[in-house]
């Protein structure tokens, strides 16, 4: 059925959203609006023929806890999430305070972030990290995909007419976490984000994640297997066996590399070195 040129439907609750996104087909979803406005002052000149605008849906701006997890709709703004406090991972609060500033931080929602249609924005890495989960909802379905699978792609991992509605992050106690943003030469215009996340217990190495995000997502699961288990201080070969297993993966993804790739890859080679040293003697 074609609509009126440029047409906003604001409907106020998913029955009512995807009711209309079935009648409109061409509706395009409207988060926060950053990059929204940004992609189309770019690529195209004029704005698309409807707009289905996801502010007033009560479902996408709920935030609970529960004793494993934490969720949060995906309308929620990112400094919604920072004011929630110590309850949200280090990690995750640090990638979003290092988001443009506090204006943005107030416009930009966590599902917009996470479903740019051009570039795999900063909150991937962490969220993949930390073994996130989202809920992703049609008008006939619903069902949960992980953090790293929805990101894998770019766009990220969408049906049509499938929307992001819910973001599902387990509650665990990590001890350590490092952070980094870096925009090499050819990243993706909004940097490149790279963290780690570790816990011990008696001073063994119990868990411990690191993500990657930008051009690429990367996680290297035999790498952290091969430090699962081992007591701390790390001995050094074991050190240097977890920095080796990552510089074989990054290799092996890109066997040529452009002047661009190799710098990306020393970046996070020195953040790996850098921090593996905090688990040796």
């Amino acid at each position: 059925m074609a609509g009126v040129p440029n047409q906003v439907f604001i409907p106020s609750n998913l029955h009512e959203l995807f009711s209309l996104w079935s009648r409109f087909p061409d509706s395009v979803p409207y988060a926060g609006g950053i990059s929204f406005i940004r992609y189309q002052e770019k690529y195209l000149p004029v704005l698309p023929n409807n707009i289905l605008s996801l502010e007033d849906i009560p479902e996408l701006r709920r935030i609970a806890r529960t004793e494993n997890y934490l969720e949060i709709g995906a309308m929620v703004r990112l400094n919604e999430i920072i004011n929630l406090g110590k309850i949200v991972p280090d990690v995750f609060i640090r990638t979003m305070e290092a988001i443009a500033g506090f204006h943005v931080q107030n416009t930009v929602t966590i599902g917009g972030n996470l479903c740019d249609k051009k570039n795999r924005l900063d909150c991937s890495a962490p969220l993949s990290a930390l073994d996130a989960q989202y809920e992703l909802r049609s008008a006939s379905s619903s069902r949960w995909i992980s953090a790293t699978r929805f990101s894998e792609s770019v766009p990220p991992a969408l049906n049509p007419q499938e929307l992001l509605t819910r973001i599902r992050i387990p509650l665990e106690q990590w001890n350590y976490s490092r952070y980094r943003k870096f925009k090499p030469p050819g990243s993706n215009e909004q940097g490149s984000v790279i963290v780690f996340v570790a816990k011990n217990e008696k001073d063994i190495l119990t868990d411990l994640r690191l993500a990657y995000s930008g051009n690429y997502l990367l996680q290297n699961k035999q790498s952290e297997n091969h430090l699962i288990g081992k007591h701390l201080p790390l001995e050094f070969r074991d050190a240097r066996l977890f920095y080796y297993d990552w510089k074989k993966y990054l290799d092996s993804i890109k066997p040529g590399k452009t002047a661009a790739e190799e710098l990306l890859t020393f970046q996070i080679l020195n953040f790996i070195e850098d921090t593996i040293a905090d688990f040796t003697d």
